[in-house]
């Protein structure tokens, strides 16, 4: 089968390679793809960033079916689909994996980072990460469970973040920063959104999903005006931004990855008393909200989706990916 390959942790140096479709393992399934999303930590690989195990098929934002299982996996999964959680192997025994958070397990091999993803036709997947998408939710819309699950650790770290009394601030309005703003509102906050002139499209999408937008240069921001500010740009202004914003004794979520050391005036951490969390990856818990907002169709992920292209134009999609003119870029490899 083809597959989008990372030769090395050198920037660049990615191809669309012939691989051997694997055969699942003992308690793993084979997954047909149909639809797998560019991450902005794919964006990192390709720029040398971000360190994987190369030589390594990259996806982990992906929908598909079971098309086959390994030994000691029930039969009735074949068919089904699903999307999944992207931990390929964690040790199981160390304190992280024992309360509940593999993400942070020092063993954790990840799919897409450390063993072969979904930019491909198939891919093997653990049966303990696969979740059920119900009828009615579009393959497209199933592929962004997996970024919708890293939100939902990040603005529910430990129990509700976020009530229905909170003014909030998403910087960055890319696809995190899209799911994060309608997460917050599914909460009941009132939600703003700030990104640049540059994402002018993405902001009138947003726009039209009913969110208050503001450009950074043009519309200003009161200091202290915001009870919680979610970080999803990866940018040091961003972030300066949103300490700016935050109130006293406020929270700043960080989602944003920035890819590299920044310069920050972090005293004002200390002087405004703030909450400051983030979130890495996924966890079981935030699979299980995300799987109740995705099957109960709580939010709008269809307009989200920016493009979808057939796995001869992965680059095309890499690089639409890296402008600032979508959301989130899909591979569907059965087009032609």
């Amino acid at each position: 089968m083809l597959a989008v390959t990372k030769l090395s942790n050198n920037a660049g140096e990615m191809e669309l390679r012939d691989v051997p479709v694997p055969k699942p393992s003992q308690r793993n399934v084979l997954v047909a793809v149909r639809a797998t999303g560019i991450c902005g930590t794919d964006l990192h690989i390709m720029k040398g960033e971000y360190q994987v195990v190369p030589p390594l098929v990259l996806g982990h934002e992906i929908c598909g079916t079971v098309a086959e299982v390994g030994p000691g996996v029930d039969t009735a999964w074949i068919g089904k689909r699903v999307v999944m959680e992207t931990f390929f192997r964690t040790c199981g025994q160390c304190a992280n994996c024992r309360d509940g958070r593999p993400n942070m397990c020092v063993s954790r091999r990840s799919i897409g980072t450390h063993v072969n993803g979904g930019l491909a036709n198939f891919v093997e997947i653990p049966e303990i990460n696969l979740h059920e998408v119900a009828e009615g939710i579009s393959d497209y819309a199933a592929a962004l469970a997996e970024p919708l699950a890293c939100v939902c650790n990040a603005l529910f770290p430990n129990g509700p973040a976020i009530s229905a009394e909170d003014r909030v601030l998403v910087i960055g309005p890319g696809a995190i920063g899209g799911l994060a703003a309608q997460v917050a509102r599914s909460c009941g906050a009132e939600v703003v959104v700030r990104g640049t002139q540059g994402d002018a499209v993405r902001l009138n999408v947003l726009g039209k999903l009913n969110f208050d937008c503001s450009i950074v240069n043009e519309d200003a921001i009161e200091n202290e005006s915001f009870d919680v500010v979610i970080e999803c740009s990866g940018n040091a202004f961003g972030l300066a931004d949103g300490l700016n914003a935050v109130r006293r004794r406020g929270r700043l979520l960080v989602l944003g990855i920035c890819g590299r050391p920044i310069t920050l005036d972090f005293d004002r951490i200390c002087f405004k008393e703030l909450m400051v969390t983030s979130g890495f990856a996924s966890t079981p818990e935030s699979w299980r909200r995300t799987m109740a907002l995705l099957n109960g169709k709580h939010l709008s992920l269809e307009p989200l989706i920016s493009d979808v292209l057939p796995l001869r134009d992965w680059s095309q999609a890499f690089h639409n990916s890296l402008s600032l003119n979508g959301f989130k870029y899909l591979i569907d490899p059965r087009l032609s």
